[in-house]
């Protein structure tokens, strides 16, 4: 029998705990709700709370079972008998490349809770403390390090909100003594028994013989978990104030020179640190030793590149540059721009607009043209520019203005009549180019 006000009952009671703060201060509530007996449970303190007026149960359809539109109406049916709003969201979740069935499942769920939390919102979910164990009990199978060791947190930033677990030091026994007791009704999804998925595994065969001889596993590796999630945002604050100089007020410009002059300890930690916050991914240790070899201590005279998830690692003139996978386009092609339109969409490279300017390419010029277009380097292009002597080799330009060589081959250049005028945003040739009076100039969005 549970008393009045049991240990779960309190989180949602005590107005001193994290979601009574945070859920009272929230403008929306969402209640992810997979009809399970965890989520049920989640939902119907939730309905019972003061601020249950703010709360809408979110089932997120797989739609990999037979059952899912069933259990989507079950789910329906619970929340409006609690007097709940309810949300239906429908994912893709067929495995990706290189990813698990659970870890897909996983990823799009998020993306689709993520994708309806705004400024303010917060997003609760039901995951309890036997969860958080098969979590860093994974984490460790596979080698992590302190993050990964740290568990879930029970309160994180997610999407323009946050992510609360206010479960995660509950046991499930607790759960499923609290839903017995209020006779909830929920469902059980016979996936649960398959142990081909590394949780299901680790929760119907290793954590049984494990807790038979250590009952109080559940607690003691909870205590682990913060204990790691301690030492790390320790790390990652000390890392942070290494990143600093680092980075030079460029979060996705790395200093080479700066990362030298670490210990040899740190410098991972930094490389991981910096990825981290621009992929919101931790990299594995195998790709932060291929960051060493084959970016930062790469000869001299190359230019090498490596991807991480959607960002291309490239190093020039002793610097790091962590940039967006951009897709590839026709340098071979030229464009017609019509005189009498300001916008020229560029293929897979942004828009050229021409504005009005006091100085610039005299629009004049731009008139009297018989044919305008833009195309990209092909080799041996040469400028004059105003007040400089002879004429310039546009290798030697983008040289001398330390333009990157990926960013040289993606530079619109601007021909009147064949003869080139502008290059980007960069240069005018000096024959078409006013100081003062009726001019237009270019300007690239990308």
């Amino acid at each position: 029998m549970i008393v009045a006000h049991s240990n779960l009952e309190q989180v949602f009671i005590n107005k001193k705990t994290e979601t009574q703060s945070a859920c009272h201060a929230a403008n929306r509530v969402f209640v992810a709700y997979s009809g399970g007996v965890d989520s049920h449970v989640l939902l119907y303190l939730s309905a019972t709370s003061s601020f249950r007026d703010k709360i809408t149960a979110v089932y997120v359809n797989h739609g990999l079972q037979e059952q899912a539109s069933s259990w989507a109406e079950h789910c329906a049916s619970n929340a409006h008998q609690l007097g709940i709003g309810f949300r239906e969201l429908s994912v893709d979740a067929q495995p990706r490349k290189r990813e698990s069935p659970e870890e897909t499942a996983r990823n799009v769920r998020y993306q689709a809770l993520q994708s309806l939390v705004e400024d303010d919102d917060v997003l609760l979910l039901a995951q309890h403390r036997e969860d958080q164990m098969e979590t860093v009990l994974l984490q460790l199978f596979r080698g992590a390090g302190l993050a990964g060791l740290s568990g879930m947190p029970e309160k994180m930033v997610f999407g323009k909100g946050f992510l609360l677990r206010p479960l995660i030091d509950i046991s499930k026994q607790e759960i499923r003594s609290y839903a017995a007791l209020h006779e909830l009704h929920w469902i059980e999804d016979p996936t649960n028994e398959l142990n081909d998925f590394d949780r299901n595994y680790l929760r119907n065969e290793v954590i049984p013989l494990i807790g038979k001889r250590w009952p109080s596993v559940d607690r003691t590796i909870s205590r682990s978990a913060r204990h790691c999630a301690g030492a790390n945002q320790l790390i990652n604050e000390i890392t942070g104030q290494r990143c600093s100089p680092i980075l030079s007020g460029n979060p996705s410009i790395l200093s080479i020179a700066e990362l030298q002059k670490l210990g040899d300890l740190e410098k991972p930690l930094v490389i991981r640190n910096w990825l981290y916050k621009l992929n919101n991914k931790m990299p594995s240790e195998q790709f932060v030793k291929q960051v060493f070899e084959e970016v930062i201590n790469a000869r001299s005279d190359r230019c090498p590149e490596l991807q991480c998830r959607d960002l291309l690692l490239r190093r020039f003139k002793g610097k790091i540059y962590a940039l967006p996978v951009l897709s590839g386009i026709d340098s071979d092609k030229k464009i017609y721009w019509p005189k009498d339109k300001a916008e020229l969409s560029l293929e897979k490279n942004g828009v050229l607009k021409l504005d009005r300017s006091a100085s610039g390419i005299k629009t004049k010029y731009w008139q009297q043209a018989k044919q305008i277009e833009v195309s990209y380097r092909q080799g041996g292009e040469v400028l004059r520019l105003p007040g400089r002597k002879g004429s310039h080799k546009l290798k030697k330009l983008f040289q001398e203005a330390s333009i990157s060589p990926w960013e040289r081959a993606r530079i619109p250049l601007l021909y009147f009549d064949n003869v080139l005028v502008a290059v980007g945003e960069l240069w005018v040739a000096a024959e078409y180019y006013e100081d003062q009076g009726d001019c237009c100039k270019l300007q690239w969005l990308r």
